[in-house]
């Protein structure tokens, strides 16, 4: 029995050994066959890391637009299901009305849409490369300034001139933002305070209202446009009076638009107490960075000091990178085309040229406002709902590409525009109440640019009224898939490139031309038709 024991525990011993011999064999001991195999197991487990990466990253962001929709929908369906009636008077409203006191926007916690994407290496080199891009602006600028000038210094002179008077625009700035802080206000508290107790409630609200369109109309109104004419202001200059106007305006006209209905609301119902929003509230609106008023909003518990350096040398960056766009690739090529004979070759080169710097100004638009600017507040207001667009690179229609290049404004247009129009014609005219909207974005676009230009040329009018409203029908949210997405994309390169290069002529033909009359249609004639004639 022991000599049975002993064999077995030998023959145990020579079966690990040679298992372990086995296993233990060098690499050199494998034949080519083997080999392959294992490199094509290697190269094969290297593709399934790389698609299930992929795919880890689209369910991201599909899962992300999923939540975001699930959180609006029950946060709506409690709100309905909170404040529905008991009674069986509260029923008796109609159903237009009852559309009508519908919530709003939903303010949720989000982050943005980049700060998500910058977070995958492989979208974080699309910025490195953006960067590398600004690199080689400053490197052959030198270079050229160096050959051509024996310098090596870099001049902003263009950026010094556009940013020019800036203390008249401080000054109309603080004009505007402390009337906004204190009229609007006040004017909603004394209503809201007599409303309630007077006997002529239209009569009172009327009365109210055109004393305060009349004070809207004269601050915020005529004062701007008188500034940025009469002071002579440079385009910087005149975009940022310009554009806070609008803002002003669009802001103070949510507060009142979401106070005045609670009011009227609670006076139909007798048994609401509605309380005056408080001064800190309103205060809070004018800052914080979505054109909705709200009494709250979902708030991050600490400021990110760092994240808000970061944004604001991103801006900073980005007006570099426009200078750079326009001295190496605009100014070069418009500023003597004006003294050239017309041709349609010459007209036509020049239009696609413009595309690559179009392109650029509209990136660093989107990039520089919609992220940094809007990112940076935020984070200094603690305002935790940053989707102030959404992923309109991927869209494949016009219609989707306008709902979600400009998530704040597309908001109170879409709510004050779109729906209150919508409720005032019964929800019958859908195609007016989108017309209305275009219209209006079309006409707001164009005061913008001639205030800040200093001439009046409707590019931007007929690409945004005739051409956007054809593509927002004609390019739907029917159409899917990639290609609509490059159609989408070329169109709007075209439309850039024919921005860039009409808007540059215009301006070196309003110099190299100026007036002999101020007359009406001198005004409003585009110089650039007929200035070559006079040269």
């Amino acid at each position: 029995m022991a000599d049975d024991d002993t064999s077995r525990n030998l023959r145990r011993r020579n079966v690990k050994r040679d298992s372990t011999v086995m296993n233990e064999e060098p690499t050199l001991s494998r034949t080519p066959e083997q080999t392959n195999s294992i490199s094509n197991l290697m190269h094969w487990r290297k593709h399934m890391e790389h698609v299930k990466a992929e795919l880890l990253e689209q369910m991201q962001g599909q899962l992300s637009d999923l939540l975001d929709k699930a959180i609006e929908e029950s946060i709506h369906s409690y709100s309905r299901h909170k404040n529905r009636p008991e009674s069986v008077n509260g029923l008796e409203t109609s159903a237009r009305h009852q559309k009508m006191q519908e919530h709003g926007k939903v303010f949720v916690d989000r982050r943005s849409m980049l700060d998500e994407l910058f977070e995958i290496n492989h979208f974080k080199t699309i910025y490195h490369m953006f960067i590398a891009i600004l690199c080689v602006f400053i490197i052959s600028t030198l270079a050229v300034d160096f050959i051509d000038e024996g310098r090596l210094v870099l001049e902003f002179d263009l950026l010094v001139y556009a940013f020019g008077k800036f203390s008249t625009v401080i000054y109309a700035w603080i004009c505007m933002f402390l009337y906004t802080l204190i009229v609007p206000y006040m004017a909603l508290c004394f209503w809201g305070s007599y409303y309630p107790s007077t006997k002529f409630h239209s009569l009172f609200t009327i009365v109210v209202g055109i004393l305060g369109l009349t004070c809207q109309l004269c601050i915020l109104g005529i004062y701007p446009i008188y500034t940025v004419i009469q002071g002579q202001l440079p385009p910087a200059s005149r975009f940022i009076v310009i554009l806070e106007q609008i803002r002003f305006m669009m802001k103070s006209y949510s507060f009142i638009r979401e106070t005045v209905p609670k009011f009227i609301s609670a006076k139909t119902k007798q048994d609401q107490i509605i309380e005056l929003p408080k001064f800190s509230q309103y205060l809070y609106f004018l800052f914080c960075p979505t054109l909705i008023y709200r009494d709250s909003y979902p708030r991050n518990p600490y400021i990110r000091w760092g994240y808000v350096a970061v944004n604001f040398a991103q801006i900073l960056g980005c007006l570099f990178y426009g200078y750079f766009i326009l001295v190496r690739l605009c100014i070069p090529v418009f500023t003597n085309m004006s003294k050239q004979p017309f041709s349609t070759k010459t007209l036509v080169l020049t239009l696609f040229h413009a595309t690559l710097p179009g392109t650029f100004v509209l990136l660093l638009s989107f990039f520089a406002f919609l992220h940094c600017w809007l990112n940076a507040f935020a984070e200094m207001l603690r305002f935790a709902d940053r989707m102030f667009y959404k992923d309109w690179w991927n869209s494949t229609s016009f219609a989707n590409y306008y709902r979600t290049w400009n998530v704040v404004v597309h908001d109170w247009l879409y709510y004050y525009i779109y729906r209150d129009f919508q409720y005032f014609l019964q929800g019958r005219c859908r195609t007016a109440a989108m017309l209305s909207v275009f219209i209006l974005s079309a006409v707001v676009h164009e005061y913008v640019l001639t205030l800040c230009l200093g001439y009046f040329y409707p590019v931007m009018f007929c690409l945004f009224a005739i051409f956007g409203v054809v593509f927002n029908f004609m390019l739907n949210d029917k159409r899917k898939g990639p290609v609509w997405n490059i159609i989408m994309w070329t169109f709007l390169f075209i439309g850039q490139g024919i921005q860039v290069c009409l808007y540059c002529q215009e301006w070196y033909a309003q110099i190299h031309c100026p007036l002999k009359e101020k007359s009406f249609w001198e005004l409003v004639t585009p110089r650039s038709w007929s200035c070559r004639l006079q040269v």
